[in-house]
């Protein structure tokens, strides 16, 4: 891992700036520029593919959560799910920002048991972490209860094994309320459609039943709407909100103790022009409206958001050709080290670094190095023109690329750097 210093540089905004430009990723004489470095010549020095971070970006953006939830007037906990960037470059900077038990510090949202002890190894307390998984095993459970850490349970027989293990103790349930948001369809984690994910309405008796049976108290209620959901999805989130308060509630007067109230992550950035950013205040106050009554800590556990656009990927054009009637780019790296378009779907924004603002004049496939047909990073997409040996550059590449990165065709990961703005 490298740490590099910017250069000098600097630039007066313009009306007719793309709409990414923002302090950290800006456009110095007509160039790309990531925490003032330039990014062209940092991929030559360094080699491509290659990670860009900007440190101060992810302080930035935790600080625009907390901030918001502390507006609404809620008790809040921000924690980070580690699963979106597991980097310790990362993980260092995310501990920085707060020492245990202050306001502005950030835990840690984990979903395995390798998750909760990376990040014991990195430096947070049991106490901070919270574990939410699927399909547990007893192997699972061996890790979370020698290390103690506070569990959100996702199925009925989860409560069984965990009140088998654990009688006593205090749990969370991970609810699907029937209801879900994402960036599309696909990524609604509940719902209407049978998920893999949460206990509905027609096994909550069983799961509290489990619980008796165990003496395990319910302490925590939480719920996943889905994945990067952006503003336009707000409405749809609020009802996922209702109906957890209208659940919580029940769950209040049917004597467990709730006295936390997780909402998941899911928060998502846009990644084109015509995709809404979310209000954050205006998610912090519809939250408030439905859960402040409550009384309850409300916490959140976004990873996306938080390091998404924290990072940029950039790659060499090594082929530019016409295939019957589509013109393909093929960059040198594929989707082992960038998996949004490929698994999840997500659109993506490529900038060419040496005219970053330069007009899109053509439509393209651009396509990664990795022999399936699959390996696309964008299609029928408006782009300049390009040369094989350009460098160019995918924006928001912090969260779900280093972290899912494999060596799929023997092809290697990428490189980081980390950039001080």
């Amino acid at each position: 891992m490298t740490t590099a210093q910017p250069a000098a540089a600097g630039r007066e905004g313009a009306a007719a700036d793309p709409w990414w430009v923002r302090p950290g990723l800006e456009i110095v004489d007509g160039r790309l520029a990531i925490a003032g470095v330039d990014a062209e010549s940092l991929a030559r020095r360094l080699g491509t593919p290659l990670f860009a971070y900007d440190r101060r970006r992810v302080g930035e953006a935790a600080r625009s959560v907390q901030a918001a939830l502390a507006g609404a007037g809620l008790r809040h906990v921000l924690r980070f799910a580690l699963k979106a960037n597991r980097e310790p470059e990362m993980l260092a900077l995310l501990r920085g920002l707060g020492a245990p038990d202050r306001p502005e510090a950030v835990g840690i949202d984990a979903c395995s048991p390798g998750e909760v002890v990376h990040a014991l190894a990195h430096g947070w307390r049991a106490d901070e972490i919270s574990f939410t998984g699927t399909n547990v095993s007893e192997r699972d459970l061996d890790v979370l209860l020698e290390h103690g850490v506070h569990a959100n349970l996702d199925a009925v027989s989860q409560v069984e094994r965990y009140g088998r293990r654990a009688p006593g103790t205090a749990i969370g349930l991970r609810l699907n309320p029937g209801a879900g948001a994402g960036y599309h369809r696909g990524l609604e984690y509940s719902g209407t459609r049978p998920t893999k994910f949460g206990i509905g309405d027609d096994r909550l008796d069983d799961a509290l039943e489990a619980a008796r049976r165990h003496r395990l108290t319910v302490d925590t209620v939480h719920f996943h709407a889905g994945s990067g959901w952006l503003g336009d999805r707000l409405p749809d989130v609020e009802r996922v909100v209702e109906r957890v308060a209208a659940t919580t509630r029940s769950l209040t007067e049917r004597g467990q103790p709730i006295r936390e109230v997780n909402v998941g992550g899911g928060l998502g950035r846009p990644a084109r022009a015509d995709e809404p950013p979310i209000d954050l205040d205006a998610w912090a106050a519809m939250l408030a409206r439905h859960l402040g009554p409550l009384g309850v800590v409300v916490a959140c556990e976004p990873g996306d958001f938080l390091t998404k656009d924290s990072a940029i990927l950039l790659g060499e054009v090594v082929t530019v050709e016409r295939r019957r009637r589509t013109t393909f780019v093929g960059l040198d790296l594929g989707w082992n080290v960038n998996c949004s378009y490929f698994v999840y779907g997500f659109a993506q924004e490529l900038v060419v670094c040496r005219d970053a603002a330069a007009p899109r004049t053509q439509v393209v496939t651009v396509a990664g190095h990795i022999n399936e047909a699959g390996d696309v990073f964008a299609e029928d997409y408006p782009m300049p023109p390009v040369d094989e040996g350009d460098i160019v550059a995918l924006l928001n590449a912090g969260g779900y690329h280093q972290a899912m990165s494999f060596t799929h065709c023997l092809r290697p990961p990428a490189g980081a750097v980390f950039l001080d703005r």
